[in-house]
């Protein structure tokens, strides 16, 4: 009877394993707490070596070694096929290439609110050299006064802004996006659904820009509503409509999805992992340094924030910044070519 048991055991776990190195075999990857608790690979590799050195003390007890032996090789193929997911993703390299004459720079940050002063992320854009940068949670008062500081420093921006309930004087930041774009790229415009919100991620909000002469990439500044338990088909919603923010054409996304690719495997089309949009962290060797929570290191936190491009674009270098300058975020920055270039 507790050799049945124990069979039984191994293949629940075995099965458990499976689910956890590869959910979206099993279409769980958005499911609660499948979403969760694959968040973080890092985290999951941990589990699993928990197990591996159980296992390994179960063994000294003579009548439950066939039972260890089995969950020991069960636990060491998962924890092997979350590091294979892992390197195939990237560890993180922390630098971007000299940026060349064609290059764009893509920045995202979520700011927390006021977390981070003006000054600190006018800063960090013009070190990193952005021309596109996409602020969830931050305000239009701050990203006009970034975009004054860049003005000084002689590379101006222009602002674009959404804030989902302007109609609540000193609502919290979260239900801000703010955008700053390049004056070079030409003048830009944030489309009225964005605006009034009869097409944006449900929550918290997101903004699409549109070049008003029709030259140059749509961008979306993403932000997505957290899977918390009582928010899953709300967010399960708001990445929908990210996907589809990325039909066949010219586009950039970047910004807080509250996602890794693990949870967006249903939502690309044709090679993309998000709708038409490629990963760009994961395409040049940082798919797995987490973005957040800012205050563990990066290869334990969960690679959240995103900068995704179409097929336009050719992802030469990324980076996630290690300060996060008082958010719970780190920022994390892209550079691309254009293809062909």
């Amino acid at each position: 009877m507790l050799r049945l048991v124990g069979i039984l055991i191994t293949v629940l776990f075995a099965v458990a394993c499976a689910v956890l190195v590869w959910p979206q075999f099993f279409q769980l990857e958005t499911t609660f707490p499948i979403a969760q608790m694959v968040a973080s690979r890092a985290l999951l590799l941990a589990g699993f070596l928990g197990v591996v050195v159980l296992a390994l003390l179960l063994l000294l007890a003579r009548p439950l070694r066939g039972f260890a032996a089995s969950i020991l090789i069960v636990a060491l193929i998962g924890a092997a096929g979350t590091v294979l997911v892992g390197a195939l993703r990237g560890p993180g390299t922390g630098s971007l290439p000299e940026k060349t004459d064609t290059a764009l720079r893509v920045l995202t940050w979520n700011t927390q609110g006021a977390a981070v002063p003006a000054e600190r992320i006018a800063d960090v854009i013009s070190e990193q050299q952005a021309d596109i940068v996409a602020l969830p949670e931050t305000s239009e008062e701050v990203g006009e006064q970034i975009a004054i500081m860049m003005r000084d420093a002689g590379t101006p921006m222009w602002v674009h802004h959404v804030n989902i309930r302007p109609d609540v004087p000193n609502g919290p930041q979260a239900w801000q996006t703010t955008i700053l774009i390049s004056t070079e790229l030409g003048d830009y415009s944030v489309i009225e659904s964005s605006r009034n919100g009869s097409s944006n991620t449900g929550s918290v909000p997101s903004a699409v820009a549109m070049p008003v002469d029709g030259s140059g990439p749509t961008i979306v500044a993403v932000h997505a509503v957290a899977p918390r338990q009582q928010a899953m088909s709300r967010w399960r919603s708001d990445l929908a409509w990210i996907g589809d923010q990325c039909p066949a054409g010219d586009f950039i996304l970047a910004g807080d999805f509250n996602a890794t690719l693990d949870h967006m495997a249903s939502f690309g089309v044709d090679g993309g992992d998000m709708g038409h949009c490629r990963d760009v962290a994961s395409r040049t060797g940082n798919g797995m340094a987490g973005t957040w929570p800012a205050g563990v290191p990066a290869l334990l936190g969960a690679p959240i924030d995103h900068i995704m491009a179409s097929e336009n674009w050719v992802p030469s270098g990324s980076a996630v910044l290690e300060d996060a300058g008082g958010s719970d975020h780190r920022a994390l920055v892209a550079q691309l070519e254009p293809a062909g270039s």
